[in-house]
């Protein structure tokens, strides 16, 4: 089989790079030339000036020191093993160093206390720790600076750092991004479990956050890279925290049944870390945010839902989860990690719906009211090693299995109308599926003695399967009163379907980057991908098989479909730094692409080539230490899905039938990205601003059809030449007056010009969406805490055929929460948001609703470690109505209301332990 021809290759390839006898010698891991900066102060936090500051590393030695306000700086620091130590007469010696994870071009040590051999103190000059430090690729939050509660969780401290949003759910938004993976000391948590972190992790026990524009472990230069990076966090641990035990256990009950019961434990112990953590509710609380992509009342979320009191999970949830994490270093270079979280949950949603689409003779409008039942069972176990040779090569294993059972029902009450067609009906779809994944990620990274100079190869592996059952019954009358007496005609269909689909994937890359000059780079890069699919279907009709009294299978529906989408791509990258201000990278690739589908029961074979010609560029300019101006262009294969390519005609369900194009091209995006950074650390302000233009090529559309004389439609799909969008935001932070008054805005402006086909003609839609949000945060001594939110959205949609159609919706969202401490011990919050919604079809989506929720929280026993909470969700019992949603495209209006969670009240007990070890 070629695609193991394709492994084998490339494990003899990696094999061949490892083990050829070439002389080299071990490269520093820390190649990023670093500036590093801090404050020297005595034990009462005076500013120490003229201290004595020395710096080693591997390839440096730089000695400086303190300014008169006690700063000092090094810049240009090269070499790994970075150690500084702080001299003064009088005063004892202080070494530090900087951990290895630690990859950021701009550091700033936290500050060094000197404990002074005498008695005499000078003139002092008090100061505050620098809350923020702002770097090329990390944002650092000195947690030092900010005062939080005892015993806060990291969520809650999140909460309060500027620039970062936490929404209900636990979706963390960091500078207007949602943020992707956590680590601990540089390693992952719970295998980068966002949730999990935050919700377990004692804020009083992290140094730093660091919010970090990810690339990879080993990257060979984020400055060659084709791809976006994420936006992750990287939890910095206080030294006395790095060996402790600590958990906790909470448990509740209210009304209309609501209960809720957690448990954590956690042992941190100098690198090794270990943790457990279960829960079980019905108040739509997770424990992870890694789960099935098909539970029900899913939707895409975004920072405007962030600042809104409401629950914003459809449907009544009941979610039972439990996973361990450990991690620990096996031998002085060998680390291992592995984590196992499963989570179920029960999932009942009720709601309603319009879908109206528009032709130039037709009008098809069809309201439903539906109940959706979801019983998801979602396993997921990963694991990491990784290993440093003598010669520093570095080789990791990251491989991640997850297994999903699903059962899911759906039951629709319809009516569908079309002129003077009018169909009533039922529509029931019950369904069973199994879904085994398989993800290996494999890493190789090679060293020399040349300081610049890299070898990577990586390769990623993909086993999915997916097996469905599914019944399907589909049932109505059709009343046509076109004539004087209304005719009548009954449609049964039921369905019986077995399908199984078959995904396996590679991808390979190998980058060598050499240098050869003192300002230049060149990478030669290889990557290549191989994708293989397979569905096989079989579809019964039941009611022919309860006719003929034996199995009838729908030959029509049934399929056997192979396909293959094989790529590589071959470029070279060209990289130059004359100086610190500018850096400017130029690159061209050349990418064979083919797609080919072979149906086996009819010998018939699709397939198309093509060659794609990949220009990348990218420049970057540091105007000042506070100022920088970045454009990159980045261009990028698409390639369809099952559901675009599966060569059959669908009707299972009859109003709505799907048509494959097996003959579908892949799409090619190109994407043009410039951003503007401006951040003044002392003033702790920071402001963003990016635009963004992205041009698709072979754009994936849908190609609709409407039956005449009937409520059925068509949809098939095919490319189209034309679509872009247009993409800008912004935001910006500062402190107002002083540091108690935190003020933050952000905005963007989206502009999407759509495709698609409808009766054969080429439709465009033209959608603008506008949005400004604005937070304000006040602190007032350490017992009243306020916030402020105002978010104005606008959505407008706009399509030109059948005719010009312009719909206009407007959302403006008010809310405030304030928070205070009666006593040390006593703590009393409330919290209250308004939505005002005009411009949709639907009287629906055009509510008002106001959510207050309001708590009260009693801490006990020695240390707080008990905490008694009375909470009021939803007093005014409208979150229930709060799930809507809307969407508008081609010639579809779409809207939507489900259920929500409504009114309750709870108590809660909490229960917080921590032991810390003995000292010897």
């Amino acid at each position: 089989m070629k695609y193991f021809k394709h492994l084998i290759y490339l494990v003899t390839l990696v094999s061949f790079v490892v083990l050829c006898p070439l002389r080299t010698y071990a490269q520093t891991p820390q190649t990023v030339v670093k500036q590093i900066q801090g404050y020297v102060l005595d034990t009462a936090d005076t500013r120490l000036s003229d201290v004595t500051v020395r710096l080693t590393s591997t390839l440096d030695t730089l000695t400086t020191t303190s300014s008169g306000a006690g700063f000092y700086t090094f810049k240009g620091v090269r070499g790994s093993n970075i150690r500084i130590s702080y001299s003064m007469l009088g005063f004892q010696i202080v070494n530090k160093s900087i951990p290895s994870y630690e990859r950021s071009s701009f550091v700033v040590m936290p500050n060094v206390t000197l404990t002074r051999q005498a008695s005499l103190i000078d003139g002092v000059y008090i100061v505050k720790t620098i809350p923020v430090v702002y770097g090329e690729d990390t944002i650092q939050y000195n947690m030092d600076a900010f005062t939080f509660r005892k015993n806060s969780l990291l969520e809650e401290a999140l909460k309060q750092l500027p620039g970062i949003h936490v929404s209900r759910d636990g979706t963390v938004y960091a500078h207007g991004k949602a943020i992707s993976s956590v680590q601990v000391d540089g390693k992952k948590f719970f295998g980068g479990d966002v949730l999990t972190a935050t919700r377990n992790l004692p804020a009083d026990f992290i140094n730093k956050i660091q919010i970090i524009n990810y690339y990879g472990d080993y990257p060979t230069g984020k400055e060659l890279s084709t791809e976006e990076p994420e936006k992750i966090i990287n939890i910095v641990l206080r030294e006395d925290s790095k060996r402790i035990s600590f958990g906790q256990l909470t448990a509740g009950a209210g009304t209309r049944e609501r209960f809720i019961g957690s448990v954590g434990i956690n042992r941190f112990n100098d690198g090794q870390e270990f943790s457990v953590v279960g829960s079980i509710n019905n108040t739509n609380t997770s424990l992870f945010s890694f789960g099935s992509p098909s539970g029900v009342g899913e939707r895409e979320k975004s920072l405007f839902d962030a600042t809104d009191f409401v629950d914003p999970t459809d449907g009544e949830n009941t979610i039972k989860s439990i996973g361990f994490n450990f991690s620990d270093n096996l031998a002085e270079n060998t680390q291992f990690s592995a984590s196992y979280s499963f989570t179920r949950k029960d999932n009942v949603t009720w709601g309603n719906s319009i879908l109206r689409s528009t032709y130039v003779k037709d009008q098809i409008s069809n309201s439903e009211e539906y109940q959706t039942t979801n019983d998801d069972h979602f396993h997921r176990l990963t694991a990491e090693f990784k290993h440093q040779f003598k010669n520093k090569d570095v080789l990791e294993v990251k491989p991640v299995f997850s297994y999903d059972r699903v059962y899911f029902g759906n039951n629709k009450i319809r009516q569908i109308n079309n002129k003077q067609i009018t169909n009533f009906g039922t529509y029931k779809d019950t369904s069973y599926q199994r879904n085994p994944n398989l993800d290996v990620n494999i890493l190789y990274s090679k060293a020399f003695r040349k300081p610049g100079r890299k070898l990577l190869a990586t390769a990623s592996l993909n086993f999915n399967e997916q097996r469905k059952l599914e019944d399907v019954l589909d049932s109505y009358t059709s009343i046509d009163s076109a004539m004087s007496t209304p005719t009548l005609t009954r449609f049964d269909q039921q369905y019986f379907i077995q399908q199984r689909n078959g995904t396996d994937g590679v991808k390979a890359a190998v980058s060598f980057v050499e240098p050869f000059s003192n300002y230049s780079l060149l990478e030669l890069r290889y990557e290549y991908e191989l994708t293989d699919m397979t569905v096989k279907r079989l579809v019964e009709d039941k009611l022919k098989s309860a006719e003929f009294d034996g199995f009838y299978y729908v030959d029509s529906l049934g399929v056997d479909y192979n396909y293959r989408f094989n790529s590589s791509r071959a470029g070279l990258n060209y990289q130059y730094i004359p100086n610190k201000q500018f850096r400017t990278n130029i690159g061209f690739a050349v990418q064979p692409i083919t797609l080919t589908g072979y149906l086996p029961r009819e010998d018939m074979t699709y397939r198309y080539a093509n060659v794609n010609l990949v220009p990348t560029a990218g420049f970057k300019w540091r105007l000042n230490d506070a100022l920088d101006w970045s454009i990159d262009y980045i261009g990028k294969n698409n390639q369809p899905n099952f559901l675009h390519i599966i060569p059959v005609r669908d009707n299972s369900n009859s109003q709505n039938i799907i048509v494959g194009n097996p003959e579908l091209k892949a799409e090619f995006s190109n994407r043009i990205n410039t951003t503007l950074r401006k951040f003044i650390t002392s003033r702790s302000q920071y402001f963003e601003t990016n635009f963004a233009y992205n041009y698709v090529a072979n754009k994936i559309v849908s190609d609709k059809k409407a039956i005449a004389g009937s409520t059925i439609q068509e949809t098939s799909f095919r490319n189209a030449e034309g679509y872009y969008d247009l993409k800008w935001y912004y935001l910006f932070n500062t402190p107002l007056l002083n540091e108690s008054l935190q003020l933050d805005f952000s905005g963007n402006a989206d502009y999407y010009n759509n495709l698609s086909y409808i009766n054969d003609q080429r439709n465009k839609t033209k959608q603008f969406v506008y949005a400004q949000s604005l937070q304000l945060r006040y602190t007032w001594s350490d017992y009243f805490e306020s916030m402020f939110n105002g978010s104005y959205m606008l959505n407008n949609a706009s399509y030109t055929w059948p005719y010009r159609t312009e719909i206009t919706a407007h959302s403006l969202l008010l809310s405030g929460a304030t928070k205070g401490y009666v006593s040390d011990y006593i703590t009393l919050g409330a919290e209250m948001s308004q939505r005002f919604n005009s411009g949709y079809e639907s009287s629906f989506m055009n509510s008002n609703p106001t959510i207050i929720n309001a708590y009260l929280e009693v801490s006990f026993l020695p240390n707080k470690l008990a905490l008694l909470r009375l909470q009021g969700f939803d007093l005014l019992d409208q979150n229930k109505n709060m799930g809507t949603y809307s969407e508008y495209i081609g010639n579809d209006l779409y809207e939507a209301r489900n259920n929500r969670l409504g009114r309750y009240f709870m108590v809660t007990l909490n229960m917080r332990l921590q032991k810390y070890p003995k000292k010897k």
